[in-house]
């Protein structure tokens, strides 16, 4: 018998046990869906995260005061021995492969302008964010240099915050106030997006010593550091570190993370999640392949008469085993097949419904989903593919 006369044999089999048949290959379908919908959401978060850090480069390193393993969150909880202070960040300066040194001190307050208001966050910077955090200017101009320890009226808003406030007329020039405070605003940034949440946007951006005054605060809530290159970055951070511990009288109560390392975290705990949410689409395919074992099983008994026939023509006990043997395989495909199109299909429906949803699907879970097909084919046909293929003959054709 040729490969083609076998598939017509499968297919006239098959075609008989239309509802077994779908049933079997359904079981193989949703584990693969799962498997393809669970891996897509991983990589597409992955990617989301990556393309939301980098956005800033990837040479940037943070210090945020506490210790991450021993406080857990730095800075929120307990506060630390020793603030980080603006001193701390013009001292930073100093370090070999240092670029820009951004002092941060954040909190949220009420913006009023032109008869309007709106509860954003604000962030007190100074005139070296835009370059390290990669910002543009739309109108205008960001802020100018100045002493960070002294506040400043200037304000520069996120394109959001303007719009709301000033709809299409142009903000600059106008006085607002912030939590209180007058300021005047000087610039409008180009957009920018959300960071994890935060609306870079719908923010606004004045002097450190401003923020400082304005939430009261006696420590900044992070320093943000441009190394000279990526390959500076190592040398950097330990030279902070080295700088900051003498400063702090040798406590090491601060902590220096850099975009690779947080990225690297990230991927080591999305990896852990896919993969154990991917056991569950594995799961499924373990079912998928016991039912077509339990199909192909019964299917051989049911057969028991028509594979004696089979052995009394002269078909030999290789074809018998390769008939059934292909039966299995073209159900666990179809099954793959039609799960690839379901978790496709789920997927862009998703996207259409929840809109910016990090949806994607690696090429190697496509292929990896048809492989897990033909294994599960293979695996689960084998058994039923020997026993037709070893009946004897007599024996089977007393069934008839």
């Amino acid at each position: 018998m040729t490969f083609l006369d076998l598939l017509r044999f499968v297919a006239g089999a098959l075609k008989g046990q239309r509802l077994r048949s779908f049933l079997s290959a359904l079981g193989v379908g949703i584990g693969v869906a799962a498997v393809i919908l669970l891996t897509s959401l991983g990589e597409g978060t992955r990617e989301y995260v990556v393309s939301q850090f980098t956005q800033f480069g990837t040479n940037l390193i943070g210090i945020n005061p506490g210790k991450v393993k021993t406080m857990g969150m730095p800075g929120v909880f307990g506060g630390t021995t020793h603030k980080l202070t603006v001193d701390d960040a013009e001292a930073l300066r100093r370090v070999p492969g240092v670029d820009k040194v951004i002092p941060v001190a954040m909190g949220q307050a009420r913006v009023e302008g032109n008869g309007r208001g709106r509860s954003v966050y604000i962030y007190g910077v100074n005139h070296e964010a835009t370059a390290a955090w990669k910002f543009a200017v739309a109108q205008g101009s960001f802020l100018p240099p100045m002493d960070p320890h002294r506040s400043g009226a200037f304000a520069v808003f996120g394109p959001r915050l303007a719009r709301e406030l000033f709809g299409a007329s142009s903000p600059l020039g106008q006085r607002v106030r912030i939590g209180g405070w007058s300021f005047r605003v000087i610039g409008v940034m180009e957009p920018k997006g959300q960071l994890l949440g935060f609306d870079l946007d719908d923010a606004a951006y004045i002097p450190v010593g401003s923020a400082m005054a304005l939430f009261n605060l006696e420590e900044l809530n992070e320093i943000d550091v441009l190394a000279v290159s990526s390959d500076a970055v190592q040398p950097v951070k330990e030279g902070m570190r080295r700088l900051l511990m003498a400063r702090h009288r040798g406590e090491d109560d601060f902590t220096i993370t850099t975009q690779d390392e947080m990225l690297a975290t990230f991927g080591r705990v999305i990896g852990i999640i896919t993969v154990a949410v991917s056991g569950i689409g594995g799961i499924s395919l373990l079912v998928g392949a016991m039912g077509i074992l339990t199909i192909m099983w019964i299917s051989v008994h049911e057969r028991t008469a028509e594979i004696g026939v089979l052995r009394a023509l002269g078909v030999r006990r290789s074809v018998i085993e390769r008939l059934f043997l292909l039966e299995s395989v073209v159900l666990a495909v179809a099954g793959g097949v039609f799960g690839l199109a379901a978790g496709f299909g789920i997927g862009l429906a998703a996207r259409v419904l929840v809109p910016g949803l990090p949806v994607r699907t690696p090429p190697g879970a496509v292929a990896a989903a048809i492989v897990m097909s033909l294994v599960v084919g293979i695996a689960s046909g084998w058994v039923p593919a020997r026993r037709a293929a070893f009946l004897d003959p007599i024996e089977a054709l007393r069934e008839e």
